[in-house]
């Protein structure tokens, strides 16, 4: 399988051959949004935590004695019938988002949305991303054919020898640096250009294929 190779300047100077396994799946939409809805789910964080009346401070001692008042038994002051007691069955902190889609599907999801996005045009291969300056300014103005001054929001995925891009892009408006072993649904649906480095194929390629002999 073939795919049409761009260098910095935006211009198609020839194509590359891509790995069958990793860009040529069929577009599975449920697959990719199950395995997007479980990466948020995982993301997701509790803020909302209520008080139980053991967590109350004060109400240790018992207001008043159990017989001969007059009065209802009560055994501490923070029960949660009484103002400024605890709460019950509120939220807690130690509650858990997590859904489970096992390894085998999530790596369908991803290969199903890369094989997507080459093909609509969204995912482009460059034949090289290294960049020998830590500079902003001087990223902004190797990548301009595709950032567009910034406008259009762009995942970049370089090699790993690739240390430089990853502080350079994080001061690019609308743009981030991944690491190609850490690609995910979740960054690769929230850009609309993605720019992936030549060598960084053979990576993910070979990531996987030693992640799966690694299961086996």
């Amino acid at each position: 399988m073939k795919a049409p190779l761009h260098d910095k300047s935006g211009k198609v100077t020839g194509e590359v051959q891509l790995p069958i396994r990793v860009f040529s799946r069929e577009w599975n939409p449920d697959l990719v949004h199950q395995a997007l809805r479980a990466q948020e789910a995982g993301r997701r964080k509790v803020r909302a935590h209520t008080k139980d009346r053991g967590d109350v401070r004060g109400g240790g001692k018992k207001p008043w004695a159990q017989k001969h008042t007059g009065r209802a038994r009560h055994g501490s002051i923070r029960s949660p019938i009484w103002k400024g007691g605890g709460v019950v069955f509120g939220p807690r902190k130690n509650r858990n988002f997590e859904q489970k889609i096992n390894k085998k599907m999530r790596q369908a999801a991803l290969f199903s949305l890369l094989s997507k996005q080459l093909h609509d045009g969204v995912l482009k291969i460059v034949d090289s991303l290294e960049l020998n300056t830590l500079k902003t300014k001087d990223v902004i103005r190797e990548l301009a054919a595709f950032l567009n001054e910034g406008t259009v929001s762009t995942l970049i995925v370089p090699n790993i020898t690739n240390k430089t891009i990853y502080k350079s892009a994080a001061n690019i408006k609308k743009t981030k640096a991944v690491d190609p072993r850490s690609l995910n649904v979740y960054d690769l649906l929230r850009f609309k250009q993605i720019l992936l480095d030549q060598k960084a194929i053979e990576v993910i390629d070979g990531y996987y294929k030693k992640l799966n002999a690694r299961k086996s």
